[in-house]
């Protein structure tokens, strides 16, 4: 018996839900969950259905097709561990909490690798037993250094997600076309606000009473992809912007390994620059 995940975007109309049920009750197939949202200002139908039963993974795809309106986005899925590979730098607090709760099972992914412009993590990661691979960016403009990075990630077949565990680089819009919604990132603050470098000094000199973290798909435009997860905390005039940094770490690794669990469960429909997450 087959498990997959059923998700499918396309233009709203009338008895969508009812088409795909029936096509999940005519072969038998058990549901075990159900999701969908309709964004009536864009007229766009999202829905995310978890079935069970004996079907070939095409056949449920074409039948699924068959009732769905042109231009339709579908997707069937057999769960499974997808591939990640993990960016970053010196900090080990966001990349430590994902290899603990890895090493745990609760993430449904396979770790090719960590990578990294630092040797400073190697010993961190060498403790689970995963490959660890510094790249340094000394002496190196941006290109050059991500076409190294490029060259050893096309050594990994079939890499899934990238998680920017506070990678500290800005990635250019070369890199950022090869794994297009791909690249997971964690922006230590509550994005719109304080967005760029040291966003905690910014919220300290703006006296501001909540912190909190953001994680986002990376696209061209800086700290503004589409959100996945956001957390806050809340703070006082007693916190100075280092108080609000050792705070907002906690922040940080949650809300990043929430978003890359998210993901990982094929919950996220990413569409005009956002994102509906079931």
């Amino acid at each position: 018996m087959s498990q997959y995940r059923v998700l499918i975007d396309a233009n709203d109309e009338k008895g969508l839900v009812h088409k795909v049920s029936t096509v999940f009750y005519q072969n038998n197939l058990n549901i075990l969950s159900n999701s969908e949202f309709v964004d009536r200002e864009n007229n766009k139908f999202f829905m995310r259905s978890v079935v069970e039963g004996d079907i070939a993974l095409d056949k449920l795809y074409q039948l699924i097709n068959e009732v769905m309106p042109q231009n339709a986005n579908i997707e069937v899925i057999a769960p499974k561990n997808k591939n990640i590979v993990i960016m970053a730098t010196k900090e080990m607090h966001a990349l430590g909490d994902i290899l603990i709760r890895h090493e745990a099972g609760e993430l449904e992914a396979n770790i090719l690798a960590v990578i990294s412009n630092y040797s400073d993590l190697e010993s961190l990661v060498g403790k689970f037993n995963i490959p660890f691979i510094a790249i340094s960016h000394v002496g190196l403009d941006r290109d050059e250094h991500e076409n190294k990075i490029l060259e050893c990630m096309a050594e990994f077949n079939d890499i899934d997600y990238i998680v920017l565990a506070k990678y500290m680089r800005i990635l250019t819009p070369k890199f950022i076309e090869v794994y297009e919604n791909r690249l997971i990132n964690i922006h230590h603050s509550f994005l719109p606000a304080f967005i760029g470098a040291n966003p905690y000094k910014q919220a300290y000199e703006r006296g501001v009473k909540i912190i909190g973290a953001t994680s986002h798909f990376v696209n061209n435009n800086l700290d503004e992809g589409p959100i996945i997860a956001q957390e806050v905390i809340h703070v006082d005039h007693a916190y100075g912007w280092r108080d609000m940094q050792r705070s907002g770490k906690d922040v940080e690794k949650v809300v990043l390994s929430r978003a890359l669990k998210l993901a990982l469960e094929d919950r996220i429909f990413v569409y005009a620059n956002k994102t509906v997450i079931f």
